[in-house]
């Protein structure tokens, strides 16, 4: 794609004012396990006689770890590999991502280490590979698929996080359900979970998972949750059996413990990185509002959203970037089409892989956005920006904000500074970088 700098795009944005801002702290519910005392919350789980009796000397047990950037997900992994260990039994780890990482087993891989999961720090093989064993067929007519590694194995511990999905809503969203059908399904079976489309999932996850738990040796699930700050706050293990009543109980804790942008409404979103580590959609559209479909809302009301960089973590897997009103061309160059395609194959879902806007930096991104904007003030933007969508204990928000945060306006909002224009380099880039 040619992008110009300094061209009619630049012309047409350069005297679009940018409001000052300032930085903002928020504040929610802070129950939290540190990461010195997962290994020993995962041991108190795990030693309940009614769990540790399931792990017996020689067998193999094969643990789930997925694709998303969960806090202290390595930490989470050893732990578990350790106790199994302890019982005598041999544990490895199945990367449990559908179509993730290429939907190749050198891609799950590759995910995997990046969040420092791998045969070394692990203590125990990795055994990854996109074949399935066909387990059955489901009431409402899907072939249920499982990974071979996993199926040939003597029991299966499902890992995984539990939280509110980024496009669909039901009883069983992100959480074992879906690790037991899409993520253990690999391509075969994510793309069947998927195949009715969004407003079908929520129907095909529970059904499907009822085979998983019928034909493939499943022991236990322990999903952790995490705190509005993305720590981790809760880990429960859970019995195969009691998995579909327990599922439901823990989503709903799980979404009185998840973040938002208190001020409710803006004009223009800033996020400065984007990528899978954060949210399968780059972003959680449960805080940015920017849903890949319209069977889940929620989220900042918001009219026009720009995303400036790609984490590297997400190997140049840019889905997400759809959503957006405008992009930075730094992500466009990073995209990689065959890490990004897969999953809208296997999902269905199209809108998160479509290209937006691209300008040439960070200050036209912005621009872009305040200029568009419908029935708008723009001498008194509101805006806001914000490191990702995980980490949004403090942010940024546009002067039009400031007396209503210093009067007590915005309930666990601070102001913990004044306003200030933002700095951009010499490349139009912003300098600086909101704590997370």
């Amino acid at each position: 794609m040619k992008v110009t700098v300094g061209g009619t795009v630049s012309k047409l944005l350069k005297d679009t004012k940018i409001p000052k801002m300032f930085h903002a702290k928020q504040t929610f519910p802070r129950e939290v396990i540190t990461a010195e005392e997962i290994p020993a919350v995962v041991n108190r789980e795990l030693g309940q006689e009614q769990f540790a009796s399931l792990i017996q000397p020689g067998m193999e047990i094969a643990i789930t770890a997925g694709s998303r950037g969960i806090r202290n997900v390595d930490i989470i992994t050893k732990a578990i590999v350790d106790f199994v260990k302890s019982r005598g039994a041999k544990p490895f780890i199945v990367p449990a991502m559908g179509s993730h990482g290429g939907a190749t087993a050198e891609g799950q891989l590759e995910i995997l280490a990046s969040y420092n999961i791998t045969p070394e720090t692990m203590g125990c093989p990795i055994k990854s590979s996109m074949e399935v064993v066909e387990l059955g067929v489901s009431e409402r007519g899907r072939t249920v698929y499982l990974d071979k590694n996993a199926y040939e194995a003597d029991g299966i511990i499902v890992s995984c996080r539990l939280k509110p999905h980024n496009a669909f809503r039901g009883p069983y969203e992100s959480g074992p359900c879906k690790m037991m059908t899409v993520g253990l399904g690999k391509q075969a079976g994510a793309s069947l979970v998927h195949s009715d489309g969004m407003d079908v999932i929520a129907q095909n996850i529970p059904t499907m998972a009822k085979v998983v738990l019928e034909k493939a040796k499943i022991l236990l699930a322990i999903p952790c949750i995490e705190n509005a700050y993305d720590e981790t706050c809760k880990i429960e293990a859970i019995l195969a059996k009691d998995i579909m009543t327990r599922e439901p109980e823990l989503l709903k804790y799980a979404f009185t413990n998840m973040p938002k942008l208190i001020v409710g409404e803006t004009d223009v979103l800033v996020v400065d990185e984007v990528g899978k580590n954060y949210s399968g959609t780059g972003v959680d559209p449960n805080i940015t509002g920017t849903f890949s479909t319209p069977y889940a809302t929620g989220g900042i009301k918001v009219q026009r959203t720009c995303f400036l960089n790609l984490s590297e973590a997400s190997h140049g897997n840019a889905l997400g970037c759809g959503l957006a009103s405008a992009i930075t061309k730094k992500i466009f160059d990073e995209m990689d089409v065959e890490k990004m395609y897969p999953n809208c194959i296997t999902s269905t879902v199209l809108a998160s892989a479509r290209i937006p806007c691209v300008v040439v930096n960070d200050k036209e991104a912005i621009q872009i956005c305040i200029k568009t904007c419908n029935k708008i003030d723009k001498d008194h933007v509101r805006m806001v920006r914000i490191a990702n969508s995980l980490h949004i204990g403090e942010i940024m928000l546009s002067e039009s904000y400031y007396e209503d945060v210093k009067a007590g306006r915005y309930p666990g909002v601070e102001a913990l500074d004044e306003p200030q224009e933002l700095v951009f380099d010499e490349n139009g880039n912003l300098t600086d970088k909101i704590p997370e």
